[in-house]
């Protein structure tokens, strides 16, 4: 009997054994530390600030969940839902929401993305990379224009961009 249990857990040995991959692949996931999240909103905002613009900076982690907001000094109230969509949308499409506007206007989906809850197809979302990870995305309103909003976002990305890993 003794034999009989040492030869079914030997063969159920080699079963595991076989079904395991021989060189386990990690997933590798980077993350922006809080930081340099803080830092980038920080900047986008003061980035608006020095152009007059009362600004909203949100950055989101690449699932599209807040990360860092700062809402500038007579920013709207409104700004805080626009810069976080825009960074969600930015995060979720993986690509800025300036060329997702560009896209759109001859997609004909455009009118159905437009339905779906906390996507905003409007300049001022940049998305985040390490390599070509995307890691995140910078999101800005308050400024009188999405291409003015998307020059701060950048401004906040560019603070921190050098750091990133």
């Amino acid at each position: 009997m003794t034999t009989t249990i040492f030869a079914a857990l030997l063969g159920g040995g080699i079963v595991l054994a076989l079904a395991a991959p021989a060189h386990p692949q990690a997933l590798q996931t980077h993350r922006i530390p809080a930081a340099l999240a803080l830092e980038a909103v920080g900047e986008a905002v003061a980035a608006c600030s020095r152009q007059g613009y009362s600004e909203t900076a949100v950055l989101v982690d690449a699932d599209g969940v807040r990360q860092a907001v700062l809402r500038g000094d007579g920013a709207g109230a409104h700004t805080l839902d626009s810069a976080n969509d825009k960074a969600y949308t930015a995060a979720s499409f993986k690509n800025d929401t300036a060329a997702l506007v560009e896209r759109a206007k001859t997609a004909p989906i455009a009118p159905l993305l437009a339905k779906l809850p906390h996507l905003l197809l409007f300049g001022g979302g940049v998305v985040i990379n390490i390599g070509d990870e995307v890691v995140g995305a910078i999101g800005a309103a308050g400024a009188p224009g999405g291409d003015l909003d998307d020059h701060c976002a950048r401004a906040g990305l560019d603070k921190i961009k050098d750091r990133l890993r």
